[in-house]
């Protein structure tokens, strides 16, 4: 490769680098929001002695997030697991509220 074309191949990764560091930054407030609404769900369960876990709405948040992994050309898969991560999560913390 010549050196203009090294030169361009490099604007071009910074460019792409600092669109991802930009969705990495949305993506942690993203889920810090989420979890600050999930820590509230939480309270309330504890308050209301419900179970910390409600796996009707966690299957149908799968299935929810598997078909906009699909319309967002994401693989399914891959989305189902960071969904069921982020579950199990939840659930801890809830459970922690239980105690």
């Amino acid at each position: 490769m010549n050196d203009d074309a090294t030169s361009r191949a490099a604007g071009l990764l910074r460019g792409h680098r600092e669109s991802i560091d930009r969705l990495d930054a949305i993506l942690v407030f993203t889920l810090a929001e989420r979890f600050k609404h999930t820590q509230e769900v939480g309270r309330l369960k504890a308050e209301h002695a419900l179970p910390p876990s409600d796996p009707v709405r966690e299957e149908a948040q799968i299935a929810r997030l598997t078909d906009l992994a699909k319309q967002a050309d994401l693989d399914p898969a891959f989305a189902k697991k960071f969904l069921n991560f982020i579950i199990q999560e939840v659930i801890k913390h809830h459970e922690k509220h239980q105690s």
